[in-house]
């Protein structure tokens, strides 16, 4: 899609600054201000990249209202406005607009006949489509996914190639699934009796909220009794493993590689960074954020941030690894204290 600068600048909220012969100039993609290029926009929201504005070759750039910049290259126009993160992407969506899949039910898709749709939806090649299935408006299966038998897809969801939903999963609306998540595997649950490992039925499900977001190769286990929840508004990355009966709240991101055993309740609006792994029945609370890495296994209070293994408070956690790194200094400076006391006890020892 191709707009000018002055047609963007209003479809964004944006106040146009500098020379005004440059606001018809055509925009068709929007990019990195590094790399830009004439006919892109792209945006400035950190000082430490001011000197871009310099040198950027891109012919818009998104700018809050009151940073302050100096020697823009001529051929820039600002485009000033209150959230220019926001307006960024909202530019690239208009710029970039998704794929529209037309509402067909492909030949090559296997759809059991109890399956209900409602209109305008997408089923791609080789999708596979179970008994008593049910699929909402402007939905899109794309080729090779496979829906289990009395799963529920709500309206204007997107299910991308070979991911794979297990049966009695349920979605809601806008919900994106990415390719090769499982959505309602067996949760890992064992007794260990006679000296054999002996498997506990799963029959629970996934129950899953509008505006969620699944990852690629993402793994969210079934419930053993009841359900998997995640929460409206969720977002989970790529690489996760969610295990069974979790109760994940509204809001919460996930990033990858993080883990999360069974049990746990994630509420609102908290935050569990890249590897993080989480311990069962362990309860994270609203607006808790678990760093990098940490290894949680007691619960967190609400609006704390965590780090390390195990999992402590920020500032603690910081203050041990510093002092962790101060042990070698601390290791030689005990040693000259004890050849010192070893030396001034020979002498005293003396006759």
């Amino acid at each position: 899609m191709a707009i000018t600068i002055h047609e963007l600048a209003t479809l964004c909220g944006a106040t146009m600054e500098g020379n005004d012969s440059y606001s018809k100039v055509l925009i068709t993609a929007a990019n990195d201000i590094a790399a830009a290029q004439v006919g892109q926009v792209t945006q400035l929201t950190q000082a430490s990249y001011r000197h871009f504005a310099q040198t950027t070759r891109a012919s818009a750039c998104f700018i809050k209202a009151d940073f302050d910049t100096q020697d823009i290259s001529e051929s820039l126009i600002l485009l000033r406005c209150a959230d220019p993160e926001r307006a960024f992407i909202k530019a690239v969506t208009l710029l970039h607009p998704q794929t529209v899949y037309t509402p067909t039910i492909s030949p090559q898709a296997v759809v059991a006949k109890t399956t209900s749709y409602g209109r305008n939806v997408h089923i791609g090649a080789f999708a596979v489509i179970d008994e008593n299935v049910e699929i909402g408006d402007n939905t899109s299966i794309l080729t090779g996914a496979c829906i289990g038998k009395n799963s529920k897809i709500g309206k204007n969801c997107l299910i991308y190639p070979y991911a794979v939903l297990y049966d009695d999963v349920e979605l809601g609306d806008n919900v994106i699934i990415h390719s090769g998540a499982i959505i309602g595997a067996d949760g890992f649950g064992y007794k260990f009796r006679d000296g054999a490992h002996l498997k506990v039925p799963q029959v629970g499900n996934v129950v899953i909220g509008n505006n969620v977001e699944i990852g690629a190769n993402t793994c969210v286990d079934r419930g053993a009794l009841g359900s998997t929840l995640i929460g409206k508004g969720s977002k989970i990355d790529n690489l996760v493993q969610i295990g069974h009966n979790n109760k994940i709240g509204q809001h919460v991101i996930v990033c990858g590689q993080a883990g999360i055993s069974g049990s746990c309740t994630i509420d609102n609006y908290a935050i569990l960074a890249g590897s993080a792994g989480i311990a069962d029945h362990v309860k994270i609370g609203q607006g808790a954020v678990v760093m990098a890495r940490a290894g949680v296994a007691n619960d967190v209070e609400a609006k704390t941030q965590v780090f390390g293994s195990p999992a402590k408070e920020k500032r603690v956690a910081y203050r041990e690894q510093i002092a962790i790194a101060q042990l070698p200094d601390l290791v030689k400076k005990i040693k000259r204290l004890e050849e010192r006391l070893a030396e001034l006890e020979s002498k005293n020892e003396a006759p």
